[in-house]
């Protein structure tokens, strides 16, 4: 049985993990540091301001480390805090989760978008 203060209490997490790039960018940042660069790369096609500002709310939210390394170039890399790494088991669940029940999403994703061709 879930606590009937639950949709409050987890509402700091929803608000970080329904940003767009969110997923994806905490993702990445499971299978150990990044530049600023690679996750560009990976999250193509985000824009620079865009990874700039989730990766600034992550840092902010104290879920992300940013640390800055002097020398030419200049580069900053991007890490996991134990707060962060302890999201994990979230995104394990999803997966399982998607594992046990994603046909039925997916089916019923694609049987929505058959209806629709059929309309027009």
């Amino acid at each position: 049985m879930i606590d009937r203060s639950c949709p409050g209490t987890v509402e700091p997490i929803l608000e970080i993990l329904d940003g767009k790039w969110m997923l994806l960018l905490l993702f990445e940042l499971f299978n150990g540091n990044r530049r600023f660069g690679e996750l560009r790369r990976k999250l193509h096609p985000i824009s620079p301001k865009t990874l700039t500002d989730r990766l600034r709310l992550l840092e902010e939210k104290g879920i992300v480390t940013r640390t800055l390394f002097p020398g030419v170039p200049l580069h900053v890399e991007y890490d996991l805090t134990e707060s962060g790494k302890a999201l994990q088991p979230i995104f394990e669940a999803m997966w399982k989760w998607t594992q046990e029940h994603g046909d039925y999403l997916r089916n019923g994703m694609n049987e929505g978008k058959q209806e629709a061709g059929e309309m027009m």
